[in-house]
């Protein structure tokens, strides 16, 4: 783990003082910096399924995903060799069942948790087929964390702790309470955390671990983290999911977030509200409005004119 704070430093993350903060090793934003983080060390797991190919991964592929190719990994239930040479993505076929079941959802997850470990990179984040990934924001924030360290950080759905029924060997069930941030905001692991869940997720253990709870992938993630390592969830509204008012989120503030997402087909308006080049016909998810602000020398990008964008 880091080494406390100093009092001078201490008093640096009150004041704010940029100088300050440089002098105790502090960031910007007064936390802890630890060297420069590349790109290289994340490794980014995006899951989907083959059904959503077309209406949802072409478009991250065309936008975030084609600035971080090498570091993304696209978990899918279906071979599709085109799309795979045709993007010259990373695209696994963890040859999970296609349903939307509890049962399919852990299975894609443990596949994601396996893969990650072998890459021997720094960060595992998890996101979904319907989030953009501002790489940027995500390399800033994980920058003010140490990869050795326990990190889980992520978005919680709901306001409180979730309580699940542990079944234990002889029939019966405990009562176990923890935070877990929703996999369709996006979360990160940093390796040495990762590392320690092992006994509970590698080789398939994943899937029964679920199973002893009945949760989803996402929820599991954070029983083995808070409920069994007692770790615990850093909370963080960077991270963006369909199921929150994604229009209150102030427009100055988007470019500064982690992750974004957009509605369903319940809600096809739930996007942020950023003005861009794009109508909100011609990109309805604003992904592409986001990647031409983030990115504005991309080829499809329109131009503006004076060169400016608001």
């Amino acid at each position: 783990r880091a080494a406390p704070l100093s009092g001078l430093c201490w008093v640096c993350l009150l004041l704010k003082s940029k100088c300050c903060c440089v002098l105790c090793g502090l960031g910007d934003l007064g936390v802890r910096s630890y060297g420069q983080l590349e790109s290289k060390d994340i490794f980014i797991a995006v899951k989907t399924t083959r059904k959503y190919h077309k209406s949802r991964l072409e478009l991250l592929i065309q936008t975030w995903v084609s600035q971080a190719k090498q570091q993304t990994y696209i978990f899918t239930d279906g071979e599709d060799k085109e799309l795979q040479l045709s993007a010259g993505v990373n695209l696994i076929n963890t040859n999970c069942s296609a349903a939307h079941t509890r049962q399919a959802l852990c299975c894609k997850m443990s596949v994601e948790y396996d893969k990650f470990i072998e890459s021997q990179k720094k960060w595992f984040c998890h996101v979904d087929d319907d989030n953009y990934v501002i790489l940027p924001s995500l390399l800033k924030l994980l920058s003010s964390y140490h990869h050795s360290q326990d990190v889980y950080l992520g978005r919680p759905s709901l306001d409180h702790p979730i309580e699940a029924a542990e079944r234990v060997k002889s029939d019966g069930s405990v009562s176990v309470r923890f935070w877990f941030a929703t996999g369709g905001a996006g979360f990160c692991i940093s390796r040495g955390l990762a590392l320690k869940m092992s006994p509970w997720a590698s080789l398939g253990n994943f899937i029964s671990t679920a199973e002893k709870i009945r949760l989803p992938d996402d929820c599991t993630i954070g029983y083995i983290i808070e409920a069994l390592l007692e770790v615990t969830l850093t909370h963080t509204h960077l991270f963006h999911s369909h199921l929150e008012n994604l229009q209150k989120l102030p427009t100055d503030t988007v470019l500064d977030q982690v992750t974004l997402s957009y509605g369903g087909f319940e809600n096809t308006r739930n996007v942020v509200g950023l003005v861009g080049g794009f109508s909100l016909t011609e990109d309805p998810t604003r992904f592409k409005t986001v990647h031409c602000l983030l990115y504005p020398d991309t080829y499809w990008c329109p131009k503006l004119k004076g060169g400016h964008r608001h």
